[in-house]
């Protein structure tokens, strides 16, 4: 059963198995930061127009590669995966409640090559990792940066390398490195959350400024709303989750300063486990075969991709 968003609710929406497309994937390209009838200023997930994309792939199961996957993992056929929404372009509920964006296509595409199907499983972002560990989830699906810090308890496959953006509200500029004093919008346990805004806070204290008021949110599109509602002065996201929040909000958004510290994305699976090969063995293969920039291109996120995947890539 999929279910339909149909306003701002933070209702925990139903877990979602979507098998893998094996020539093409139409995709909704839902305005997902979009005003809500029901209340002014509000971000829901979706429009309630389809704007449908269509991507034409060329993936198809290739046997050496899914000769790789871990028997237990084989055996039961699919790839169950904890997605944490809404983080538009990259995983969020079309207007017909489907799980859509670049990294569920991407997955579903390195799914056909393994030979298997996904089930994406929503989950809170801080809870996905432990669940990897745990083997609730065989891997995760939530922008994750792939960081030195997260390589001791997961192991992490990079498929994306992308930076941090400020947004704001239009008026005078905001500078993300002299941002002291301002309340500044993230979501619960991302970088911007664990590490980016308590280092420039930290600084600003040592200059003997007023430090910036970090405002955590558990979901990326309640922090987009807190801006839009002028309760925060500022937010940091990942460079395409703001870049989206810009273009879907009619000038109400527009960029603070430049995207800096450019990081790879990487999807966790547990330390040791043998799947993380076959994760980076059929992204090879998609990079080859131009699926990948395919992928990339209709989600306007060419400028991300990533000529080689490896095994815990991180730079930080």
């Amino acid at each position: 059963m999929r279910r339909v968003r149909t306003g701002c609710s933070a209702r925990p929406e139903e877990d979602v198995t979507v098998s893998p497309a094996h020539t093409r994937w139409r995709r909704a390209l839902a305005a997902a930061v979009t005003v809500c009838a029901v209340a002014p200023g509000c971000v829901q997930n979706a429009d309630e127009t389809d704007g449908l994309p269509t991507v034409t792939v060329t993936a198809t199961r290739v046997d050496a590669i899914a000769a790789t996957v871990p028997a237990p993992i084989a055996t039961a056929g699919r790839l169950v995966i904890g997605v944490n929404l809404p983080q538009p372009p990259n995983q969020f509920h079309d207007a017909r409640g489907r799980i859509v964006g670049f990294d569920i296509d991407l997955m579903d595409a390195v799914a056909t090559v393994l030979g298997l199907t996904t089930s994406y499983q929503q989950a809170d972002f801080e809870k996905i990792i432990p669940a990897v560990r745990g083997g609730s989830y065989d891997l995760g699906i939530a922008s994750f940066t792939d960081t030195a810090e997260r390589e001791r308890v997961v192991d992490f496959v990079t498929y994306f390398a992308t930076g941090t953006l400020w947004t704001q509200r239009p008026g005078p500029p905001i500078d993300p490195d002299d941002a002291c004093g301002l309340r500044v919008a993230v979501q619960t346990a991302t970088m911007a959350d664990t590490h980016e805004i308590p280092a420039k806070s930290a600084a600003c204290v040592l200059d003997d400024r007023p430090p910036i008021e970090k405002v955590k949110f558990e979901r990326q599109d309640v922090a987009t709303n807190a801006l839009l509602l002028g309760r925060v002065d500022a937010m940091s996201a990942d460079h395409p989750v703001a870049r989206w929040a810009i273009d879907q909000t009619d000038g109400r958004l527009v960029a603070a300063g430049e995207s800096a510290g450019l990081t790879p994305y990487g999807w966790p699976v547990a330390k040791g486990s043998a799947l993380a090969e076959s994760l980076r063995l059929a992204l090879t293969h998609l990079i080859a075969t131009g699926d990948y920039r395919t992928i990339a291109e209709a989600w306007n996120l060419e400028s991300g991709m990533i000529r080689v995947p490896v095994i815990n890539g991180a730079l930080t």
